[in-house]
């Protein structure tokens, strides 16, 4: 067996971020800048009111009540028509233009108005509700750097910039296929023998809540011809593959014999519970995952190494994801084996801190109790350990 860390950056060696394109904001949700992001203007772009109310002269408040002239109405989307002079107001709406000559708002609740006077009951300073151009960012400012990812409310700063097309690394299609003759998808009756294949469904699942782009490869039955196929199609057709099945020790040969012919792979036991076996390569250049076929170790082998290396051709800079403490609500125990051990949990916020708790069934074909849980504890070679010791924790999305 070898050490989770020479696996996994043997994979990420070979997940090179793939080269940047011009994205539409429109579908740049959950994508990476490929560039700096620079404010090709100010934002807010000219000076304008906070609050609906008057816009005044501070000075003519140094007396109040005070009664002022109302010269005309700006609504938001419209400019002023009038400069203010002394003893003049201007009534303004939320995110309209300040009016040249004033310096200071007064919200409408602080006002009584009669035809076109306005009674002034409060004091006011300059720049009092009054947003300044470039009060959120100025023209030249670097909005986002490189590796940025591009969530929503970033996205709603790009438009209110007025970007339309974003310097992005693309969005990776990510071709599932299942291989096995005991595996049927079909909805009917099992036969002797046959299970229903859900890796493929997960794994999809999984790809598109990651923001990739799911391509069901299909449910391959154990053939080479097939297989090779499959494989080769996937391979033209995505920029990476992941399959479901075939790789451990014990297994039929079909697909290592297919993956081994066209491909330049490695086979890998690794150090850790569940997900031991793992396949990883290329073919002509694109990566190949190969996972196990228990359903949980599926998803614990798409976590620890598909996941990360995908994100990482789509240039993410931290694309491993980071474990945080916890801490145990009740003992996790656990056999000395050589392994790390990613025990699935329900990870609780209780008084500003996560605590987790074991799920029952923890077999690697216990896809339920995956289902129950929100996150993996890791536990390193050992006891495992007590009620109230603190855990490293990966919180799954």
């Amino acid at each position: 067996m070898i050490p989770i860390e020479e696996a996994r950056t043997y994979v990420m060696d070979r997940c090179r971020p793939q080269p940047p394109e011009a994205t539409d904001v429109a579908d740049a949700l959950g994508l990476v800048t490929a560039t700096d992001v620079i404010a090709n203007e100010s934002l807010p772009p000219f000076a304008n009111t906070a609050m609906d109310g008057f816009a005044v002269r501070s000075a003519d408040l140094s007396s109040v009540p005070v009664q002022l002239e109302v010269v005309e109405t700006i609504a938001a989307g419209h400019n002023p028509t009038r400069s203010l002079d002394s003893g003049q107001a201007s009534r303004i709406m939320t995110g309209a233009p300040i009016p040249d000559g004033a310096d200071a708002i007064v919200m409408v609740e602080k006002t009584s108005v009669d035809g076109d006077t306005v009674t002034i009951e409060v004091q006011v300073g300059p720049g009092n509700h009054i947003r300044p151009a470039g009060d959120d960012l100025m023209k030249g400012d670097l909005v986002f750097p490189a590796g940025t990812r591009l969530t929503a409310g970033r996205l709603g700063v790009l438009c209110s910039l007025g970007f339309r097309e974003i310097e992005t690394y693309p969005r990776l299609r990510v071709g599932v296929m299942s291989t096995g003759d005991e595996l049927v998808d079909d909805g009917g009756d099992l036969e002797p023998g046959q299970i229903r294949d859900s890796n493929r469904r997960t794994l999809l699942s999984l790809l598109s809540g990651d923001a990739f782009v799911p391509v069901d490869l299909g449910l391959i039955a154990d053939d080479e011809g097939a297989i090779e196929e499959a494989l080769g199609q996937g391979a033209r057709d995505c920029d990476a593959v992941i399959t479901s099945g075939g790789v451990s020790m014990g297994d039929f040969d079909y697909v290592k014999a297919v993956l081994n012919r066209i491909g330049d792979m490695r086979w890998m036991q690794i150090a850790i519970k569940p997900a031991k076996p793992l396949a990883f390569g290329t073919i002509k250049g694109t990566p190949i995952f190969g996972l196990p076929g228990n359903p949980v170790s599926s998803m614990v082998s798409y976590e620890l190494f598909a996941r990360a290396g995908l994100r990482s051709m789509m240039g993410f800079k931290e694309p491993i994801r980071a474990a945080i403490k916890g801490i145990a609500a009740n003992s996790i125990s656990r056999r000395t084996d050589g392994k790390i051990h990613y025990v699935r949990v329900i990870a609780e916020h209780e008084n500003g801190a996560t605590v987790v708790y074991p799920v029952s069934g923890q077999g690697s074909h216990m896809l339920a109790s995956m289902a129950r849980s929100n996150a993996l504890a890791v536990l390193p070679d050992g006891e495992g350990c007590e009620a109230g010791e603190q855990v490293d924790v990966l919180l799954l999305d």
